[in-house]
């Protein structure tokens, strides 16, 4: 389980990543995976630009683009199935369950100028 603790997290993700290459013997990366892991996190809890973080570490957009949907992807493997989550709900007398949706970024084309400019896309 991932802790709100940055460094915790860096290793953690670190600790899969290196797993994962282990497992799928790969022999390299372009960095280390503690560095993927700073890099990823960036881009997921501070909505860094991956052109911005490719360019700042020496790799290429699709390459901080490859890393972060394989990080996303290990995290995932670790989540538990909605099904047994809503069980587990239920059992401890949960009433009402809240799932979070994605942020879009969309542009204001035309329109009242207050308009939000995001979509929420439940997923």
């Amino acid at each position: 389980m991932l802790t709100l603790d940055s460094t915790s997290t860096v290793n953690h993700l670190a600790d899969l990543l290196r797993r994962h290459l282990k497992a799928i013997r790969s022999r390299w990366r372009a960095l280390p995976p503690g560095r993927i892991a700073v890099i990823v996190l960036a881009v997921l809890r501070h909505d860094q630009r991956l052109a911005d973080l490719a360019g700042g570490n020496n790799v290429s957009e699709s390459t901080v683009r490859r890393w972060r949907d394989e990080l996303i992807g290990l995290l995932a493997t670790q989540a538990p199935r909605l099904n047994h989550a809503l069980k587990k709900i239920a059992k401890r007398g949960g009433k009402v369950v809240l799932i979070d949706g994605t942020l879009i970024r969309t542009q204001r084309r035309t329109g009242r100028a207050d308009r939000r400019s995001s979509s929420r896309v439940s997923t």
